[in-house]
Order: structure tokens, then C-alpha cells, then sequence
């Protein structure tokens, strides 16, 4: 990886964060902040740090390290000498390099976790799968930061050049680092891919709009792939072990950063589909070519039929804004919701109403437009990922 790429990566992270961080102020305002939305911008920061020390670890210290040196090489390397200065620093920077590695991952779980809780609010099992979510992202962590810090001691053995410190020791290509990331990172991944999917997959929308969602949060599946490819780069690389474990370090993290916002920043994308023309992927269904969007309301048995309607009932995030399947979240629980009310013996009539979905144009300028669908859009959005509840 050239030093334009690791800096460029740097910098769309940032960028997307930075327009998260937007969309999440315009939605909710600062003062209604969750977790995740304070800790992204830690997790950005530390992803500078990262790429910074990626980029010393090739340019300042020439790629060395401790490891692929053999016994006759250890003892006749001088201590005086800058290579033995370059393998004593380069190993240095190779254990701060896998603890900003791990929190940076560890951090944009959490995050997920916390838009879960968000998205799966009203839903008792799914919430209980979040919570789990939690503990075992706890536990995993802890797990990954006490072999890191504790799997060689004293610590001053990770730069020992002689004699050999064993593979332990050996930041560079640790086969208990290696290991103890991969496999956490992969099993974590993949419970909590494990929320949403099976409820996207059962809920009764458009075979197109299923697609798209699914695809939007299946991103951790690209995240694994870059995990097991820098795992193979790290135990295969040889003396190149160090730069090439640091750049693949910085593709994941960044696969991370964009994965881990995608859910958030979606409104901005299907607003961009609309623009070029791919609006289909995120339209609810459509009638002679036009896109339309279907309104759901809870109403009672007695007037499903009546001409004055009910306020809608339920949990929050399952009663639409403007234009039904408000945004993902009540995609995720309105269904639920529903099969829930059937299961307790109360039968609950659904009035479908097909609306085009029009720009505004009697609104005055500046002013919310209660018939906008709110899909996390603003201004004036109070329904969205993470809105006020």
C-alpha cells in the first residue's frame, strides 16, 4: 500500500464519519446524542492514530522488528547500529498498532450494538439478543486486551533482538495475536449479524427493497473477509510481515468505518440513487412507473372501516411519519408488532393507503413537510434511526 493510499483511506473515514455525525445532528440534535454517536468520532480519531503508526512502521523504521531473524543474526547485531534501533522501535509501534487495531473494531461493534437496541425497541427477544450483544462484546474485548498486554511479560521482551523472545513476543507475526483478534472479531461479526437479518428476511416488503436492506446490513461480512485476509498476510508475509500486516490493519479498520455508518448516511445515498437514476433500489414498490410508498396504521376492529381515524397505537417507532415504512427501524418492528397483537388474541385491522410520493410544493420554503416520508430524513425528522423517542 502506497502512503497516498493508507492516508487516503484515512481521510474517506473521516469524511464519512464527519457526514454521519450531520445526519445524526439534523435528525436528533446534539443534545439528544446516544453512545454511538459520541463514540464514532473516538473511534475516528484513534483510526488517525492507526494510519499514523502504519506509516512509521515502513517509512521511519524500514519495516523492521524483532521477528525472521535467526540466532546468528540476534547475536551478531550490534546494539549501537540504526538497524538495531529500527527492529526495537518498529516492534514498539507494532504493539500500539494492534491495541488501536482492536478498539477501533471493538469500539464500531459497540456502535452497531447501540443502533440495534435502537432498531429492535419494542421487540422483547431482539432487545434480549442485544443485550447479550453487549456482554459478549465485553467479554471478547477484555479477552483480546488482556493477551495483548499481558501474553508477554516483561513487556520490554516485545523489542528484545537477543536472544529470541519466542513467537509470543513477537508482535509482528504473533500467532496468539493473530488468533485471538481473528477469532472473536469473526464469532462477534456474525452474532450480530445474526439481529437483523432474520427479521428483514420475514418482513413483508418489496423483494427488492428486502435486497437492499439486507445488503446494507451485511456489510460486517466484507469486514470478516479483510480480517482473514490480513490473518493470511500476517503469518505468510515473512520479513515483509510488519508493513503489509500494518496496511491490511488500515483497509479493514476503514471497511469497518464505512460498514458500521452505512445504516446511518443511507438517506444521503438514496437520495444520490435518486439522482442518477437508481431510485428503484430504495422505492417501496411501484405502479406505472411511479414510485409509491403504503401507509400502515394500527386501528381498532370496530372502526376499520370508519372514515375518522384512529391515532395510531403501538410502539413508536412502529407508527409511520408522513408516508408508511417511515424509515428501516419501523420496516423492522411494524411487522413484528403486529404478528405480536395477533399472537395475544387481539385481531388488528390494517388500512393500506398508497401514496404517491410527491415533492412538496404548497409548503412555504423553510417549512417541515408533513407528507415527506421520513426514510431518516430531515429536516423535521423525529422518527428516524435513533430519533427521539
Amino acid at each position: 500500500m502506497a502512503i497516498e493510499e493508507q492516508f487516503a483511506l484515512m481521510a474517506l473515514g473521516l469524511i464519512v464519519i464527519a457526514i454521519r455525525m450531520q445526519v445524526r445532528w439534523k435528525q436528533v440534535g446534539i443534545g439528544n446524542w446516544q453512545l454511538d454517536d459520541y463514540l464514532m468520532p473516538v473511534a475516528g480519531l484513534v483510526f488517525v492514530l492507526e494510519t499514523v503508526a502504519a506509516f512509521l512502521v515502513g517509512a521511519m523504521f524500514d519495516g523492521l522488528t524483532n521477528s525472521y531473524m535467526t540466532d546468528e543474526e540476534r547475536a551478531s547485531l550490534d546494539p549501537s547500529s540504526r538497524e538495531f534501533y529500527n527492529r526495537q522501535w518498529g516492534s514498539k509501534i507494532q504493539v500500539i498498532g494492534w491495541s488501536f487495531y482492536a478498539f477501533i473494531l471493538w469500539s464500531l461493534k459497540v456502535c452497531i450494538a447501540v443502533f440495534y437496541s435502537r432498531l429492535t425497541q419494542g421487540l422483547a427477544h431482539l432487545r434480549l439478543r442485544v443485550r447479550i450483544a453487549y456482554v459478549l462484546l465485553g467479554v471478547t474485548y477484555a479477552t483480546v486486551f488482556l493477551s495483548l498486554l499481558l501474553s508477554c511479560q516483561p513487556m520490554s521482551r516485545f523489542w528484545q533482538i537477543n536472544p529470541d523472545p519466542g513467537n509470543l513476543c513477537q508482535p509482528t507475526n504473533s500467532k496468539l495475536y493473530v488468533l485471538i483478534i481473528l477469532i472473536p472479531n469473526i464469532i462477534t461479526d456474525l452474532y450480530l449479524l445474526s439481529i437483523p437479518l432474520p427479521l428483514l428476511w420475514s418482513v413483508k416488503i418489496g423483494t427488492r427493497r428486502k435486497i437492499t436492506l439486507m445488503a446494507l446490513f451485511s456489510g460486517a461480512i466484507f469486514v470478516i473477509m479483510a480480517g482473514t485476509i490480513r490473518a493470511v498476510v500476517i503469518l505468510t508475509a515473512g520479513p515483509n510481515g510488519a508493513v503489509s500486516g500494518s496496511q491490511w490493519a488500515c483497509r479493514e479498520t476503514f471497511v469497518a468505518i464505512i460498514v458500521a455508518n452505512l445504516p446511518i448516511i443511507q438517506p444521503l445515498i438514496r437520495k444520490a440513487a435518486e439522482k442518477i437514476g437508481l431510485s428503484a433500489l430504495f422505492s417501496r414498490t411501484t405502479t406505472n412507473g411511479r414510485s409509491k410508498s403504503h401507509q400502515l396504521e394500527d386501528r381498532n376492529p370496530s372502526d376499520a372501516f370508519s372514515k375518522n381515524r384512529k391515532k395510531p397505537t403501538g410502539h413508536p417507532l412502529s407508527v409511520p411519519h408522513g408516508s408508511g415504512w417511515a424509515s428501516d427501524e419501523h420496516i423492522l418492528v411494524s411487522d413484528q408488532n403486529r404478528r405480536g397483537s395477533k399472537e395475544n388474541g387481539i385481531m388488528v385491522a390494517q388500512e393500506i393507503t398508497v401514496q404517491e410520493e410527491r415533492a412538496s410544493m404548497a409548503v412555504p420554503k423553510g417549512a417541515p413537510n408533513p407528507g415527506i416520508h421520513n426514510d431518516w430524513d430531515y429536516p423535521g425528522a423525529t422518527g428516524g434511526a435513533g430519533g427521539k423517542k
